[in-house]
């Protein structure tokens, strides 16, 4: 079977904003990131994702687009961006950029036409009522900021519709006009030379009284026409479905291979902290046992953290407040339905935990994303309202505004405590220490990237008693790499059954020197706490 790039690729989640301030204003640009490329490229990884970048009043951190083909000017210019855009193709390194296609800005001047003249093309481009009343089994997506998903707007005297933000009205789907639209915005990005979007919100496209609103059939159409004309047109480049939905209803959105080519795993992602916090593989494999089988050329995406809340809407009400309880203490670490912390303070910065997490998400089946400042550790700040905090600038050295930019003011403040603070957590600082979380970070991508079970194998879970311990194999051909972790706070001892390969040796790759030579059954493997183990199959 082919395998695609994007079937083994790891990812980088890169905000501009944050990444590093190239003209001295306090927000990261397109001239700063540049700069950084041989930095992202150094790390390992293949393709850069990149977080809205176009005009926008930042009310929710440009997914408020208020213009689909322009950048927002203090990220810089379209010239700067294509300037980016050539020097990471230079470097190898893909770019896939976000397409909200769910909603503007209340800015954006579709939306502000809609609501002046009902007689405007542009005021069908939006979902408006005389009653706000319509569509009342659709759930409430952000339940800390909105009470319903109808806001009444003074202008229009009518409501319009949104499923996010109030500032942030749905586009109409039903119009073909707005398919249209979308579909010129995505030709004008791929001309451009970018290797495809990551589209954003997409299971709320379209509204049906009676429904919830969320994974019609119309939608899926939309997106198989969406995805068609990319094939023609532009082929080789990729689809990306943000669905924030149950497995066997985001497997839906890969079509028959005829809508996306990735789609994010959202359920796997709060089953690694809770096995973990519980020292139990169950959570892991019963996700992994609802997980449907996907269409050949398709891939999963896989992630610990990311740019919004660590979401708990694809767990049960005990198991959210549990896992509150576990990782979010503090009421201000807690947001809508999931928790506002970046990964290493989730871990309480223990380089067990993190390593264990870091490799599990790196072995299981899917293309990993890897959040821009987790590599080093970063912390966040949960005084910053909404999701923020997760979002400060990136750190590179003990200077001024942690090297990210000269300006006396940054968009957002520099992570200064005295955990996480940028005078102790830089890249500077650890690209001079080799046990580094940077430099684990590259050594486990190389290590991946040397190993084509673990890039692309099936997985075959070993049937191991112990609660504790998650097995199994990545196999790929004839390259076979058996995985162990032991999830507890405890030394455990596992017996393996490995006798189909006596006197074949397996070689710990990411520890060297522990190797095992299979020539005893059963095979007793002694596991330290919170023991991460990469073991590939050597014959002899």
């Amino acid at each position: 079977m082919t395998n695609y790039w994007y079937q083994e690729a790891v990812f980088y989640e890169l905000y501009i904003r944050a990444f590093c301030d190239g003209d001295g204003d306090g927000h990261g640009d397109f001239r700063g990131a540049i700069t950084k490329l041989d930095y992202i490229k150094s790390l390992g990884v293949d393709c850069i994702w990149i977080l809205p970048m176009y005009p926008s009043p930042l009310k929710d951190d440009g997914y408020d687009i208020a213009g689909y083909t322009d950048i927002h000017p203090d990220y810089g210019s379209l010239e700067e961006f294509k300037v980016f855009l050539d020097a990471a193709h230079e470097r190898g390194l893909r770019v896939v950029t976000d397409l909200v296609m769910n909603h503007t800005s209340d800015q954006h001047p579709w939306f502000q036409e809609a609501r002046r003249d009902p007689h405007s093309p542009y005021h069908q481009y939006y979902v408006w009522s005389e009653t706000g009343e319509e569509y009342a089994d659709a759930r409430i997506i952000f339940l800390d900021f909105e009470e319903s998903n109808w806001t009444y707007d003074e202008v229009a005297g009518k409501y319009f519709w949104h499923r996010f933000y109030s500032s942030q009205p749905d586009l109409n789907y039903d119009n073909p006009a707005v398919h249209d639209e979308m579909i010129r915005i995505m030709r004008f990005w791929l001309d451009l030379g970018v290797d495809g979007f990551r589209a954003d919100a997409v299971p709320y496209l379209y509204e049906r009284e009676d429904t919830n609103c969320e994974n019609l059939p119309e939608t899926h159409l939309f997106l198989k026409k969406v995805r068609q004309i990319m094939d023609k047109e532009y082929p080789g480049r990729v689809l990306i479905a943000e669905a924030n939905q149950w497995p066997l209803d985001v497997v839906d959105y890969f079509g028959d291979g005829d809508e996306f080519h990735l789609c994010f795993h959202f359920p796997v992602m709060p089953r690694l902290y809770m096995a973990l916090k519980q020292g139990d593989k169950r959570p892991i494999l019963d996700i992994l046992a609802r997980t449907p089988e996907i269409p050949p050329g398709t891939q999963w995406l896989t992630f610990l953290r990311n740019h919004d809340e660590l979401t708990l809407e694809m767990v049960t009400p005990e198991e959210r407040h549990w896992m509150w309880d576990q990782y979010a203490p503090e009421p201000r670490m807690r947001i809508n339905m999931g928790i506002r912390r970046r990964l290493a303070p989730l871990l309480d910065n223990n380089r067990g935990r993190w390593l264990l997490l870091n490799a599990l998400l790196l072995s299981l089946p899917g293309s990993p994303i890897i959040y821009y400042g987790d590599e080093i550790g970063m912390g966040d700040n949960i005084w910053l309202p909404d999701r923020h905090g997760c979002r400060t600038p990136m750190q590179w050295s003990a200077g001024k505004n942690g090297g990210f930019s000269t300006a006396d003011t940054t968009y957002l403040p520099v992570n200064d405590d005295d955990g996480y603070g940028y005078q102790v957590v830089n890249v500077a600082n650890q690209e001079n220490e080799r046990d580094s979380y940077l430099w684990v970070t590259r050594f486990l991508l190389q290590s991946r990237k040397q190993q084509p079970a673990l890039q692309r194998g099936v997985m075959e879970i070993l049937p191991i008693d112990n609660p504790a311990v998650l097995a199994y194999w990545r196999v790929h051909e004839d390259d076979r790499v058996l995985c162990l972790y032991n999830l507890s706070k405890q030394q455990q001892s596992i017996s393996l059954d490995l006798r189909s390969y006596h006197g074949d040796s397996l070689v710990d790759l990411l520890f060297q020197g522990e190797n095992i030579i299979l020539s005893e059954w059963p095979t007793v493997k002694i596991m330290a706490p919170l023991a991460s183990h990469w073991l590939h199959l050597e014959k002899t």
